[in-house]
């Protein structure tokens, strides 16, 4: 299959290219330097600069869009916050153009999004059908959603994937906490309390594969694994497997000062379920935490 990838050079976007092009499939990759695309996916991952470019002739099967500014690289200040949504809702809106400009719509989009959808819930279990608690993070992912179900008009199956915490080596949370962990320095986040939902990288690319090919599957999905923890059993949980203390918690109102609007990432609570996946028989690799992190860490 002819497979388009926006955001292919981030964290899961090239470990998902890399996947592809493993199975035979023919990926090409939207990136504003395309001259590196190659470097960063590998030798056989075509590139596409612009969205602009894709014409009637152009034929994808399945177009995987996770596209967006990193939310959590720079303190969250209005302008800020309005990059992060145009990165993804307006470049959705050019991806949707560019499908209708297509003669061949593609079979399946798979369109990112986030368990930042349900906001902060507290202790509440959380599921795709789930209200939200609108806030910043709400809101982004619900436009973002709605944004990318625009291609349903052309005859499009979407899949949503809300995506928890990732983990795997060389990246995303768990290269964050390396380095104070391994220095003895990690502790938990405000009261530790709080949820955090995550899953491990290869559960999610196998989640994507699924979503390829069952044609039934359509709509959101929780892209978590099916234990999650509090943020206590998470820095217990990674020092341990370090063989590291965690005596050095960090109370919520410095996170606050530090990180403004942006703390309720670390400090908001989500308790979310893959109910859908699970009903549908998905079996995960890394079900539980500490298998996760052994992984990874083997692999740093």
């Amino acid at each position: 299959m002819n497979v388009l990838i926006t955001g292919g050079t981030g964290f899961i976007g090239r470990a998902l290219a890399q996947h592809l092009t493993r199975q035979g499939h023919a990926v090409t990759v939207l990136s504003r330097n395309p001259d590196k695309v190659a470097a960063i996916c590998g030798p056989g991952v075509a590139a596409l600069g612009d969205l602009k470019q894709l014409k009637a002739e152009d034929a994808y099967q399945v177009i995987i869009n996770l596209a967006g500014e990193p939310i959590f690289d720079a303190r969250w200040t209005e302008a800020r916050k309005k990059r992060i949504r145009d990165s993804r809702i307006n470049l959705t809106g050019q991806l949707i153009d560019g499908i209708e400009r297509m003669a061949v719509k593609p079979d399946v989009l798979i369109s990112g999004s986030a368990i930042g959808y349900y906001g902060d819930q507290g202790d509440t279990v959380l599921t795709e059908q789930s209200a939200p608690n609108p806030d910043f993070s709400h809101r982004l992912c619900a436009d973002w959603e709605q944004a990318a179900q625009k291609a349903e008009q052309f005859g499009v199956r979407v899949c949503l994937i809300r995506t928890g915490l990732v983990i795997a080596a060389g990246g995303g949370l768990l290269k964050r906490l390396l380095l104070p962990f391994r220095l003895g320095l990690g502790g938990r986040l405000g009261s530790g309390r709080q949820w955090m939902s995550w899953i491990h990288r290869e559960d999610w690319i196998a989640i994507a594969q699924a979503m390829i090919t069952d044609t039934s599957m359509q709509g959101a999905y929780n892209a978590t694994a099916p234990h999650p923890v509090s943020n206590l059993e998470f820095t217990q949980t990674l020092a341990r497997c370090l063989n590291r203390p965690a005596l050095l918690p960090v109370p919520a109102g410095l996170l606050k000062i530090l990180l403004g609007e942006m703390s309720e990432l670390v400090l908001g609570s989500q308790r979310v379920m893959p109910e859908r996946l699970l009903a549908q028989g998905f079996e995960f690799q890394y079900p539980d935490l500490a298998s996760a992190l052994r992984q990874a860490l083997d692999r740093t």
